[in-house]
């Protein structure tokens, strides 16, 4: 194994990158735009007709890349050859096209038709983030380019439940937010769930088919076609589903939205980007009955919680086990979403109730859906879970909430108490008291937990019952120790413990081996405890970018993959769709984190390893050699809380591992 060498200089967060991404272009794309008149609008006679409105917000995806451009040039490599088949775009969002045709500086509407791709109104530059931006698009489309079936489709980056879609660069990415979206509809429509005025609402952004989207648009489209995990950066396939779109015009919306679903998998093979991509078919005529299961696990687990102080704890190990997107890590920051089936599904014993009944109400609202590989829990909606105990965070939940038990299930886990209104509401469950217990954290442990070794020879902890009942998850942090440089490295977190929960014993299962990317040691932590696999986040610079790779431990093959390269979540819950593959010749830069071994200074991030990519270039377990290694046990609670204990020594020369205490 290459061993540390040149360990200098902190690691400079750059506010972009300028990557080829997959899918997206950074050359100017030659568009012709004609200009014409807005069509007068009037009444639609022919029943086979289409008019996809397609609320084209660039934002950084366009200007640092070209991505939007990208998906422009495939809609216009379909040769549009029938009249009953148009597309209506508004482009804004960005501080910069690469293509020759859209203008920054302006709200744009373009028209592609038979008679070609034309300009055809011209608006002052306005947040796409805001409502009434929204709301003037759809009064447009409306007046002037009816259908007897509409499509309206968001693109941009996601940021599921709480961050919405539309994020505008040029207004600080300011998004639309659930409630906004559909404040802009009902401006516009009579909105009806037995008649909506949509066949279709679609988001070709991260993370938005969730619950509580459904919710939301379950008045405004017939179905909604979106995706649980983060896209890759190629997004949907235009070409794919409008020329079938232009060929068979008579197809409804659950046929055409198999097509997206199809041909977005069959664009992400062709990229190899395709693992971990989601995206469903939801029937939002059902959503209703969705909604009161839903309900009614909420209901459930609220009142499990207030009677039983360890079930919260006990719920977020199991969320922490069902399959969750986008993050939900300090490394990767966090989108607290979680798959709704799956949730249900892993707290069936938990929630014995209802758990059965989402999970039969939710198969029955998805019509179709994909999966990648390692996304093989997805049941098509997602639903919030407080992964990272954030106040404010769930304070923009609250704002946009479809189930109030799940929102006074929250409320109660990060604060401890409720409010008159979630009383009320638990007496009316049948709760009788009126007052709820306190939730106890780990914020009420003064004092780190100490380390002994037990007969086995192991660094242990003992917290007991009680406490452990506490915890939501023990995790470790390993570093090594370089004397020389009076230097503790920093290399990661991780789960691989002897773990008895009612006892409340937790060990340690040092082996003196660490993940590497071509013998160059990595910082590496877990984000995904799965049934199958481990996923994990390492921080990296890739072309002098800060990335952070996902990779994967795979338990019947023992072995890493690399899925791809992406960003971390920003502070607004921003998710690109920025997946990218590393490429022989990219330049990598490891990253850990240093301090001194005195504790005078806190971990700091250090670039380590430089080495360039090949087409060998493989993620594997190597043996760390001779050296000292000091682990921490980390415990958690649901509110993210954190408890630590006392340092372990870990002492390996000529390949024996010597186990002592910091005493």
């Amino acid at each position: 194994m290459t061993r540390i060498r040149n360990l200098c200089g902190l690691l400079a967060l750059a506010a972009a990158c300028a990557l080829l991404l997959t899918g997206c272009f950074v050359e100017t794309v030659e568009i012709e735009a004609g200009t014409a008149e807005a069509a007068s609008g009037g009444e639609v006679y022919d029943p086979d007709s289409w008019a996809v409105y397609w609320y084209h917000c660039g934002s950084n995806l366009e200007s640092d890349w070209g991505c939007a451009s990208g998906d422009l040039k495939e809609m216009l490599d379909v040769p549009l050859e029938t009249d009953k088949v148009k597309v209506v775009v508004e482009t804004g969002g960005s501080y910069e096209w690469h293509n020759t045709a859209v203008d920054a500086s302006k709200i744009q509407r373009f028209v592609y038709s038979k008679d070609g791709f034309n300009l055809v109104d011209e608006q002052p530059q306005a947040n796409m983030g805001k409502a009434d931006t929204l709301a003037g698009f759809l009064q447009f489309c409306k007046d002037h380019y009816p259908a007897a079936h509409t499509m309206v489709i968001f693109w941009n980056h996601g940021g599921g439940s709480v961050g919405g879609a539309a994020y505008d660069e040029r207004y600080d990415y300011d998004s639309l937010t659930l409630d906004e979206f559909y404040k802009a509809f009902d401006q516009v429509y009579d909105l009806d769930q037995t008649n909506p005025p949509f066949d279709i609402v679609g988001f070709d952004t991260c993370l938005m088919a969730t619950v509580d989207t459904a919710y939301a648009f379950c008045d405004v489209a017939k179905y909604l076609v979106a995706s649980e995990e983060s896209e890759p950066g190629c997004g949907w396939y235009y070409t794919g589903w409008l020329e079938a779109l232009a060929d068979n015009p008579a197809m409804d919306g659950a046929s055409l939205g198999k097509i997206l679903c199809d041909s977005f998998a069959e664009g992400c093979e062709i990229d190899e980007v395709a693992d971990e991509i989601t995206l469903s078919v939801t029937d939002l005529s059902r959503v209703p009955s969705l909604m009161d299961a839903y309900e009614a696990l909420g209901r459930e687990a609220l009142l499990n919680a207030v009677e039983n102080p360890g079930f919260l704890p006990a719920m977020g190990r199991m969320a922490d086990r069902a399959e969750n997107y986008g993050g939900n890590s300090e490394e990767d920051g966090y989108t607290n979403m979680v798959d709704l089936g799956d949730l249900a599904k892993t707290c069936a014993d938990l929630l014995p109730e209802n758990s059965r009944r989402v999970r039969a109400a939710l198969d029955d609202c998805i019509v179709y859906k994909i999966n990648g590989p390692l996304r093989t829990e997805s049941t098509g909606l997602s639903c919030y879970y407080s992964y990272n105990g954030d106040q404010e965070d769930y304070e923009g939940y609250k704002d946009i909430s479809s189930s109030q038990a799940f929102t006074y299930l929250y409320g109660y886990e990060l604060s401890g108490e409720l409010d008159e209104q979630g009383i009320s509401y638990l007496n009316d469950c049948g709760y009788e008291d009126n007052t709820v217990p306190w939730v106890s954290t780990l914020a009420d442990v003064d004092e780190d937990f100490p380390v002994y070794i037990d007969s086995q020879g192991r660094a242990s902890i003992e917290t007991g019952p009680e406490i452990a009942a506490m915890l939501k998850g023990v995790y470790f942090h390993l570093a090594w120790v370089d004397e020389e440089q009076d230097t503790a490295f920093l290399l990661g977190r991780d789960n691989d413990l002897y773990a008895d929960w009612e006892g409340g014993v937790f060990s340690d299962n040092f082996r003196d081996t660490w993940g590497s990317i071509d013998g160059n040691l990595v910082y590496m932590e877990l984000v995904y405890e799965g049934e199958g696999y481990n996923a994990y986040s390492v921080p990296i610079l890739l072309n002098g970018q800060p990335y952070n790779l996902r990779v994967t431990y795979h338990f019947d093959t023992d072995n890493y993959r690399i899925l791809g390269a992406r960003r971390s979540v920003d502070d607004r819950g921003m998710v690109d769709k920025n997946l990218r593959q590393l490429k022989p010749g990219d330049e990598v830069t490891t990253i850990l984190y240093a301090a001194t071994i005195d504790g005078a200074d806190s971990f700091q991030p250090i670039e380590a390893e430089t080495f360039t990519v090949t087409a060998d270039t493989a993620f594997v377990e190597a043996d760390l050699g001779d050296g000292e290694f000091v682990m921490m046990f980390e415990l958690a609670d649901v509110r993210n809380t954190t408890a630590w204990s006392e340092l372990a020594v870990f002492t390996v020369e000529n390949g024996m591992i010597y186990t002592d205490t910091d005493a």
